[in-house]
Formats: structure tokens, sequence, C-alpha cells
């Protein structure tokens, strides 16, 4: 049965938390440019969003689980855009597309979800389980995520494409002419002169 408290002790608990909680990410996530966390808090689960530059590092549960004794188990992988982001980082990493898209794929379904599916630029899918594509179910059921990788586009490791933004102008350095220093003339070819008529030659 749940213990009921009051308005006043919850909020000082929220408060504590959320302040205790920042206080270990700091510590823990300095050399991550850590700048700040998120608290969502219902009365089904607790949401954390970690605001940081390098979040390749930051992506786990582990140390927040362990620190704050959430019951093992209780912290789900079933975030859209975590999992998306950690997908991310593996692709540009040298993970070869397919063992990283199933691995995704393994984790979210060992954490207790129906169904998820990954797909790459329209052109591979990788599904598991139940997947609900219409209907208006799909606004309450289905979370997604969207990320963005630029892969190599050559061997030696040129990145991005070679065409300039819009914005950028660009001065041309101006070529050295050469200046003559003798007169120069040149005759034109005049039109060519039409061949004489034969004259008649009088006869005696």
């Amino acid at each position: 049965m749940a213990v009921q408290i009051s308005k006043k002790r919850k909020f000082v608990a929220d408060g504590t938390f959320r302040a205790v909680l920042n206080e270990f990410l700091t510590q823990k996530l300095a050399e991550d440019d850590y700048s700040g966390a998120e608290v969502q808090a219902t009365p089904t689960r607790t949401e954390i969003i970690i605001l940081a530059t390098r979040t390749e590092n930051v992506l786990g549960e582990k140390v927040v689980q362990k620190r704050f004794g959430f019951p093992e188990g209780n912290v789900e992988s079933l975030c859209a855009f975590a999992q998306a982001e950690s997908l991310c980082h593996k692709l540009p990493g040298g993970f070869a597309v397919r063992r990283a898209c199933y691995g995704v794929l393994r984790l979210i379904m060992e954490s207790g979800t129906k169904g998820c599916e990954v797909l790459r630029a329209k052109s591979m899918k990788f599904v598991d389980g139940l997947m609900i594509h219409s209907g208006d179910t799909v606004n309450y059921y289905v979370d997604t995520a969207v990320r963005h990788v630029l892969l190599r586009l050559d061997p030696t490791g040129k990145i991005g494409p070679k065409k300039l933004l819009p914005d950028h102008i660009s001065i041309m350095e101006p070529k050295d002419e050469t200046l003559p220093t003798t007169p120069i003339s040149k005759q034109k070819a005049g039109k060519p002169e039409p061949p004489a008529t034969p004259q008649p030659v009088p006869t005696a």
C-alpha cells in the first residue's frame, strides 16, 4: 500500500532529489561538459534527461540506478531518443550496420517492449516483435526518434559536400598582366579576290 505524504513533503523531497542528482552528475560528468538535468517524475515512472555535449559518454543508467537505489530492471531502455543517439554514435566508429541495429533491437526487446523497428534511409529495415503502423493507437503507444549520421563519403576521409554555402564569399586573386614591350601589328587576312574572267582574244 502506497504511503500518503503531504504536498509540502512531496515538494521538498522532489527538490532534494533534483539538487542531489545535479551535484552527483556534476562530479561524475565534469569531463563530458555536463550542463544540467531535467527530472520528470510521474506516479508510474521517473524520466531523467541529461544535458551534455559528449552524449556518447553519458548513455546508460547503471550509475544513477546504483546511486539512488532504483530497483533492478525498473530502469527502462525504452527511450527512442536515447537508443537513436546510441546508434548514431556506433555507426561512425566503424560498427557494421546490421550488428549495431540488431544490438539496439535486442536491448530494447529485453527491456520489456512489445515491438521495435529500426529504419535506415528507407532502404534497410530491422523489425522485431509486434509493431503498430496505422490508426490512432500509434500516437499513444509508439515512440519515434530520427537521427542523421554523416558517414565517410570517400576512402580519403573527406567529410561533407563540396558545394559551398550560399553566404560564403570567395575573392579571386587577380592575374598578373604582361605588358607588351614592343608594338605588335597583325595583318588581317582580307577577303579573297574573285577569279578574273577570261577576255576574248580578237582574231584577224
